[in-house]
């Protein structure tokens, strides 16, 4: 008898019927539980980006503390999350349509109670060895993991001419916890917020200047609230049947090649984002040592998590692929504004204006980071429209083609998140051999002249395979 229970409550997170392009299904059923598993996937996404993202405000302190770590294996520390978490994301981009979105948000959003733990306890003990602090590094990479799977998830949700909007979201307040861990981790290890059970401060000392610090509070911060969005998402979301899908079938994407411009244009935006977020602080703290970079990281994840919601609007309203264009144009200036202040630094107001042209860089990654995903349903739905011509159902392409879409949108994201990797390697590269920054900002300049030129010829000329 429990077992026939068991089985009738797993069935009401299940829906049979998804018809999310049918406006009259959508205005009586689906808008509402589309916007629910949105509502639900949003602060699950933001607490996987802080947990990812953590190191980027943890190794500013470990010296300060009492771990005997150089620069270049700080800078080691700050980009291990994105190795790991680009590499998840591989095989995350394919669970949804296996496992169903229900069960693996809640166990994904579960995993990070690992490194957010385990950083809580390996920080109050400065003996704790290096490579413990490695393998923890990677451990946050479960958070980015989770990005391309709830991409993935929410895309199903939406009729085509929402899921701009909707995507906007879902990654535009879960980027927002880039953000929030860097403007938060300041403020709980300033305390026992925790009191005993915490464990007991750490000595900060910089120079003559000495306080009070409780750096594992950035790591047992995270935990209650990681374990209620585990309990929403088991207890508030839904598994849609018609997305279910094999690896073999949804394996196709491998031979499309839209699917591999798109990872390029991707790693030029939410790369960039990404990449930028888990190195500004280091780098600011390396050429600017006079200032706190605590006191200004969060900013630019938080211009570029809300100016992805902003991105999400526009890219509805005027075409995914002229906003990215665009947006890249505008990344392109900001980078040789960048260089400038970089090259002045010793000037007065050198910071301010390299703080604004990383705030405008942030602004372009955060727009792109909509547009670029704006682009790939429409991409994909084109596609499958041109190979039907009209020879198959319209309800099955239209599946078919949402299917492919999320494991693209999944897959690009993994893509990309390697920027969190190679953006601080190549800062910390760059600065180890020649003593600056500039080789890496150069390099970046020019990769984003191959994205402007990518997205002109492929999708906003007039003459491109697919206009969007």
């Amino acid at each position: 008898m429990s077992v026939d229970v068991s089985a009738r409550t797993l069935k009401r997170h299940v829906v049979a019927d998804w018809s999310p392009e049918d406006s009259g299904y959508w205005e009586s059923k689906g808008r509402r539980l589309a916007m629910r598993n949105l509502w639900i996937s949003m602060p699950a996404l933001l607490l996987a980006f802080a947990v990812w993202m953590v190191w980027s405000v943890v190794v500013v302190n470990l010296p300060n503390i009492g771990f005997k770590f150089d620069t270049d294996q700080l800078f080691w520390l700050a980009s291990m999350p994105g190795l790991a978490g680009a590499t998840l994301r591989i095989f995350y981009s394919f669970m949804i349509p296996i496992f169903g979105g229900r069960a693996w948000t809640t166990l994904s959003t579960a995993s990070l109670l690992l490194p957010a733990i385990g950083i809580g306890l390996a920080v109050q003990d400065a003996s704790t060895p290096y490579a413990v602090f490695l393998f923890l590094s990677l451990l946050c990479g479960f958070g980015g993991g989770n990005f391309a799977s709830s991409m993935a998830n929410i895309s199903f949700f939406f009729p085509k001419h929402k899921k701009g909007m909707a995507l906007g979201l879902n990654a535009g307040i879960g980027n927002l916890g880039v953000s929030v861990v860097q403007f938060v981790v300041p403020i709980v290890v300033a305390g026992a917020a925790f009191g005993s059970l915490g464990g007991d401060a750490q000595t900060w000392a910089k120079g003559a200047l000495t306080k009070q610090m409780w750096l594992q509070n950035a790591g047992f911060i995270w935990v209650p609230f990681i374990l209620a969005c585990c309990l929403a998402s088991w207890l508030g979301m839904n598994d849609i049947a018609s997305s279910k899908a094999s690896f073999r079938d949804q394996a196709v994407i491998f031979q499309r090649k839209h699917n591999w411009i798109m990872c390029w244009l991707y790693l030029g935006t939410f790369g960039s984002f990404i990449g930028y977020s888990a190195g500004f602080a280091l780098l600011t703290k390396t050429l600017f040592p006079a200032v706190d970079p605590l006191a200004y990281a969060f900013l630019g994840p938080l211009v570029g998590s809300l100016a992805r919601v902003l991105g999400g609007f526009l890219a509805d309203k005027l075409g995914g692929g002229r906003v990215t264009l665009w947006t890249f144009l505008v990344m392109m200036v900001a980078v040789v504004g960048v260089l400038y202040f970089v090259n002045h630094k010793a000037d007065s107001g050198a910071f301010t204006g390299f703080l604004g042209m990383f705030l405008v860089l942030f602004a372009g990654t955060g727009v792109g980071n909509a547009s670029t995903f704006q682009m790939i349903p429409v991409i994909f739905a084109t596609l499958k429209q041109r190979e039907a011509a009209g020879r198959r159902n319209p309800e099955q392409l239209s599946q078919e083609a949402s299917k492919e879409a999320a494991a693209v949108l999944g897959f690009t994201s993994a893509f990309a998140a390697y920027g969190a990797f190679f953006i601080p390697r190549s800062f910390g590269t760059s600065i180890a051999l020649t003593g600056s920054a500039e080789g890496a900002l150069y390099m970046f300049l020019c990769f984003y002249v191959t994205c402007v030129v990518t997205t002109w010829w492929c999708y906003t000329r007039k003459n491109a395979e697919i206009k969007c």
